[in-house]
């Protein structure tokens, strides 16, 4: 409350010129005080007119009243300073170089509170009471603050455009409307603004319940992340747990055959140690008897030695080489190899239905994809670069130009055996996997051949249908022919198309959206054909030949 009566006394002790505490404060006839060089200041601006008025209430006076010092007034003003008015008049806001400015203050101006569109001026609180007090002046526009006042009056004949010209789409004065812009269609400012405040309002409607679908959009792309982390985390702990089983089912396998190796092998061994006592017995009771009958043989007495010889004990039974089984020095290779088949089918479990089963995984679609592109800037924005994979290539195609380029060879190329190779048709595809939004274009020339998408699990030998592009349910396929009859095939069916096909074909694939489009580019770009599917799988691109010496091409894109 004390800050209020402050605030009270400053507006009654303040000139209402400068809004400072009068100084030397004088009362002219109309009973309204001053600073005396202000209002001396403002009455030397009406010199010429021989008429003085007053700045608030607007009276007049002739000839110039003498100013005298009211000193009462004077001596309140200074006792009011010492208690705050001068705090209180500090604490106004002065306009800075980016405020609007009252266009009344003189000196150091203060803030605008308002601006006034029929005035086209500025007014600070003060000076803005003759618009709240006058009742013509209470008819004007009030608007906040702008500096862009001016920018109402018309540059040609300095009046206030009140009109908008809608063939021309600009504002314009009366005057305007009775010269050149005589005849337009024409209507208020105030009707115009008032119909395209009507379409703002349904264009912020508009914007606002977007910012509602993203917001929702968003909501659940957040829960989306949720989810996949949640998934993610309880996936890796069951993959934990399942290849710990499964190490441990590997540790107790590999365990079993240890044991089993290293209890036929003491088996054996024991086996041919007992055959080894035998012969090492045999031997030595032969070599006792080869003794005996040699010390017999070199005696000289007839009748001892034919008295000796009934008396030689026989010979032991021989043990027969067919019992001593004698077999190469590869115990143990069933094991081995039986071992190596085991690991070679998990290798391929690894290799091929964890790779599909990874390849299937989710993917976030919650946003949409967007419209597609229409000119061939829009499509170069998702251009890709690609290259051909030698090892798909079948053996009559060379592949050639750092890996783009494929032609159809008369001759069988060198190509070392691969699984991923193409067998029964000339077809080759694409190192990189495709997913998201991808383009890229091809040049072909020589013949017939086609351009395709396939996954990467299509048939690379057997029948036609199982690999060749277009006639399974894995691949896609734009044929083009020299004599502009070109197809597109998908699954058997094919489907003729009406336009021919220049030499560069642009390929244009939003996997998430399951759009495949092709399109023939030359001066602009025409749409060959389009698919919408769904696809489960990354895709490869795909090129496939007829005729010998054909080629196609992989365009680098800048």
């Amino acid at each position: 409350m004390a800050e209020k009566g402050v605030q009270l006394d400053r507006e009654s002790f303040s000139c209402s010129i400068c809004l400072d505490p009068l100084k030397d404060p004088v009362a002219i006839p109309c009973g309204h005080s001053y600073c005396m060089n202000c209002i001396k200041a403002h009455w030397d601006e009406e010199e010429g007119k021989k008429l003085y008025s007053c700045p608030q209430c607007r009276q007049t006076f002739a000839p110039r009243p003498v100013l005298l010092k009211n000193t009462m007034l004077a001596d309140l003003v200074e006792q009011l300073k010492k208690t705050g008015l001068q705090a209180a008049a500090a604490d106004h806001c002065y306009a800075g170089p980016e405020d609007v400015a009252c266009d009344v203050c003189t000196g150091r101006r203060m803030k605008a509170f308002k601006s006034c569109l029929v005035c086209l001026a500025s007014y600070c609180e003060k000076h803005l009471k003759p618009h709240r007090d006058v009742p013509p002046l209470k008819k004007h526009k009030l608007v906040e603050p702008s500096n862009k006042l001016q920018e109402n009056i018309c540059s040609r004949h300095d009046e206030v455009m009140k009109i908008f010209c809608r063939t021309d789409q600009q504002c314009i004065c009366y005057l305007c409307l009775m010269d050149e812009h005589k005849g337009h269609d024409t209507v208020s400012a105030a009707a115009e603004r008032t119909e395209r405040q009507r379409e703002l309002e349904g264009s912020r409607l508009n914007i606002q319940q977007r910012i509602q679908d993203r917001e929702k959009d968003l909501k659940l792309l957040h829960q989306e992340v949720e989810a996949i982390n949640l998934s993610a985390d309880k996936t890796v702990e069951d993959s934990e747990e399942t290849f710990t089983e499964l190490i441990r089912l590997l540790e107790k396998r590999s365990s079993d055959v240890k044991q089993q190796v290293r209890s036929q092998q003491r088996s054996e061994v024991s086996r041919v140690r007992e055959l080894q006592e035998k012969l090492e017995q045999e031997i030595t009771e032969l070599k006792r008897n080869d003794a005996e009958l040699q010390k017999l043989s070199h005696t000289e007495d007839l009748n001892q030695f034919l008295l000796s010889y009934p008396s030689l004990p026989p010979l032991t039974e021989s043990t027969h080489s067919s019992s001593i089984n004698a077999r190469p020095l590869r115990y143990f290779e069933d094991v081995t190899a039986a071992v190596s088949e085991v690991r070679d089918e998990l290798q391929d479990v690894l290799r091929e239905k964890w790779t599909n089963a990874s390849l299937m995984g989710t993917e976030v679609d919650v946003l949409p994809s967007g419209p597609e592109p229409t000119t061939r800037a829009a499509f170069l924005k998702y251009s890709c670069d690609i290259t051909l994979d030698p090892n798909t290539a079948n053996t009559c195609l060379l592949i050639s130009d750092g890996n783009r380029k494929a032609t159809f060879m008369d001759e069988q190329q060198s190509y070392s055996s691969h699984p991923d190779r193409f067998n029964e048709c000339e077809q080759v595809l694409s190192r990189e996997s495709l997913t998201g939004r991808c383009y890229w274009e091809v040049e072909r020339s020589g013949g017939e051949v086609f351009i395709a998408v396939a996954y990467k699990d299509i048939s690379r030998s057997g029948s036609f249908d199982d690999c060749m592009f277009g006639q399974n349910h894995k691949s896609w396929s734009l044929d083009c022919d020299l004599d502009d009859s070109p197809c597109f095939r998908y699954n058997k069916v094919h489907t003729p198309l009406s336009v021919p096909v220049s030499s560069r074909v642009g390929v244009y694939l939003d996997h998430t959206a399951g759009v495949l489009s092709f399109y023939s580019v030359s001066d602009t770009m025409t749409l060959l054909h389009k698919v919408q599917t769904t696809f489960t799988q990354p895709l490869y691109a795909g090129l496939g030949f007829y005729y010998y010496r054909a080629s196609v091409e992989l365009v680098k894109l800048n």
